[in-house]
This record gives C-alpha cells, sequence and structure tokens, in this order.
C-alpha cells in the first residue's frame, strides 16, 4: 500500500521561503514520477509541479523560477523548494504518486 506522508507547511511572510518534503513508502520510489498539487479555498486543486522517473520537470506558469520541485532517493522523499512567496500561493500543498494523494499542507503567506 502506496502511503505519501507530507510536512514542512506553515505561515509565512509575503517574499518568504518554506520547504515542503513528501515521503514516500510502499513502492519502487524510483519507478514512479511524483507531483505537488495545491487547492486554495473555493477553487480546484491545480498542478504545481511534476517531477518525472528519469527527471523531466513541469512546472505551471504561475510559480516558474520560483519553486523547484526535487527528489532524494535514498530518503525516499520527494521536495518543493518555494521562494519569493506571494499571498496567492496560499493553498493546501498536496503530494501525488499515481492514484495516491497525501493528506495535505497548509501554506499561508501573509503579512
Amino acid at each position: 500500500q502506496v502511503q505519501l506522508v507530507e510536512s514542512g507547511g506553515g505561515l509565512v511572510q509575503p517574499g518568504g521561503s518554506l520547504r515542503l518534503s513528501c515521503v514516500v513508502s510502499g513502492n519502487i520510489f524510483s519507478l514512479y514520477s511524483a507531483g505537488w498539487y495545491r487547492q486554495a479555498p473555493g477553487k480546484e486543486r491545480e498542478l504545481v509541479a511534476r517531477l518525472s522517473n528519469v527527471g523531466f520537470t513541469e512546472y505551471s506558469d504561475s510559480v516558474k523560477g520560483r519553486f523547484t520541485i526535487s527528489r532524494d532517493g535514498a530518503k525516499r522523499t520527494v521536495y518543493l523548494q518555494m521562494n519569493s512567496l506571494k499571498p496567492e500561493d496560499t493553498a493546501v500543498y498536496y503530494c501525488n504518486q499515481g492514484d495516491t494523494w497525501g493528506q495535505g499542507t497548509q501554506v499561508t503567506v501573509s503579512s
């Protein structure tokens, strides 16, 4: 059974940084792509960033140049480094692999 556990969310001021982590268990980590999505109140869940199993990355236009997705195979962890955060980045952030989703971690950007 695949499980994804996110951490690293919190409250940060505009312009600040956070790093989200997603620990993956229950599968052959290196074989699967992984992604980060987010859902703000009253909005649909949207893709933030994806990382393929061979290292290709994809970012939404709204986060390009500010966010970076990466993975550490030894730690079975997918990261989302978020810099230059804006109030519009406020949302619950979810880790995804295949059909499996994490529980989400809240990111709030506010002064």
